[in-house]
């Protein structure tokens, strides 16, 4: 008889939702959200139009400041805090204290401006955070395969990159849970190119 005891404990894993301006950061966290999603946006003004690139995006009002703050559970042994981090260059001083205690992240991006993720990537690389790219699909965005974008990225096929949509929870929750499994996987594979992130989670 297996004892109780056995099983193992939850625990909360903390996550960045993060990419450049405009690819759908606060869009994911408050669709996937089980609780109402504590988003700190803003309405974009005249003063940002030669800060910010609108292009592509022109139909854009706001942006967030701060941060995105969801929660999600995936079963009943892991629950996931998101955090999903300002997109425009001046607010990327509060990355490092966003970044705080997280084990992974989710990098999107926009296939029609995917010169926005490279300072994301290179981020997360730099300072060996997990992170799984999602491409998040705009109407009017020409269809890639995933070597296509893998190689636009100049990432390795190791990073695990999919297509999704941040307006569609399914969508959302798959990219949860395709991170979610990276990290189990580091935690668990001598082979991985991460840290293991798991091994001293809460």
């Amino acid at each position: 008889m297996v004892s109780s005891s056995s099983k193992p404990s939850p625990f909360a894993v903390k996550i960045l939702i993060a990419g450049g301006f405009g690819v759908g950061k606060t869009t994911f966290v408050k669709t996937v959200s089980e609780t109402t999603a504590l988003s700190t946006e803003a309405t974009l003004t005249e003063a940002s139009c030669d800060v910010d690139d609108l292009a592509g995006i022109e139909d854009k009002t706001t942006t967030t400041v701060a941060f995105d703050f969801g929660r999600f559970t995936v079963d009943d042994q892991v629950t996931v805090y998101m955090f999903g981090t300002p997109g425009q260059d001046r607010f990327w001083f509060m990355w490092d204290e966003i970044a705080e205690g997280a084990l992974g992240a989710i990098i999107l991006a926009d296939a029609r401006r995917i010169h926005e993720s490279f300072a994301a990537i290179d981020y997360f690389e730099n300072r060996e955070i997990p992170f799984i790219i999602a491409v998040n699909h705009f109407a009017g965005a020409a269809e890639y395969k995933i070597e296509e974008l893998q190689y636009a990225l100049d990432i390795p096929p190791r990073i695990p990159t999919i297509i999704g949509d941040a307006r569609d929870r399914e969508s959302c929750k798959y990219m949860l849970v395709t991170l979610v499994d990276s990290l189990i996987d580091a935690s668990t594979s001598s082979a991985t190119p991460w840290p293991s992130p798991l091994t001293h989670a809460p």
